[in-house]
């Protein structure tokens, strides 16, 4: 697998189902943007997942065979494309491409558990799943709940403190300061 390409951090959040990673994904993002950081997102579904429903127009449109189609408003817009099926590393950096890096300052990225690329790992040890680190040498802290009964040289993050994994990122990333609103 090569390792991603791209002008500014990538930072994946990599744990298990149901471990909580859109809830700290949306605990986060607002406080980065206090901070006057721009943030992309670039979430990672099952193969058949649908933005639009049966019914709609864009998804009759879609389903007619288009390759490519694109909704627009005034105030938004979402490009579907159909692929065919490729290597996960491949699609993650097809991803990355699309994302205007020059209006961002970092992407993260949710999911992606295999991908070589820098994490932090979410882990509550309460669900009884294994450390991801010790298979991936990409994650650079685990954000827990609770106690990690091996020892881990990595950064442990409090889970439920949110401005410390954003202080975290900041630094660790070298983000841009000063720009905090309330």
């Amino acid at each position: 697998m090569t390792e991603i390409n791209s002008k500014i951090p990538v930072l994946g959040f990599a744990a298990y189902s149901g471990t909580g990673k859109t809830t700290l994904l949306v605990k986060l993002i607002p406080l980065l943007i206090q901070h006057g950081i721009e943030v992309g997102v670039i979430k990672h579904a099952h193969h058949n997942f649908e933005i639009d429903q049966p019914g709609k127009d864009s998804y009759e449109l879609r389903k007619s065979g288009a390759s490519q189609m694109l909704i627009g408003s005034k105030n938004r817009w979402a490009l579907m494309v159909e692929k065919e099926e490729a290597d996960p590393a491949v699609r993650l950096q097809e991803y990355i491409s699309h994302l205007d890096q020059n209006k961002l300052d970092i992407i993260l990225v949710e999911g992606f558990k295999p991908e070589v690329l820098t994490k932090i790992e979410l882990h509550r040890p309460s669900l009884g799943h294994p450390l991801l680190c010790k298979t991936d040498e990409g994650v650079i802290a685990i954000a827990t709940d609770g106690d990690i009964a091996e020892s881990i040289d990595l950064k442990i993050l409090d889970l439920n403190n949110y401005e410390s994994i954003v202080n975290y990122i900041i630094n660790t990333f070298d983000l841009k300061k000063g720009k905090v609103t309330n």
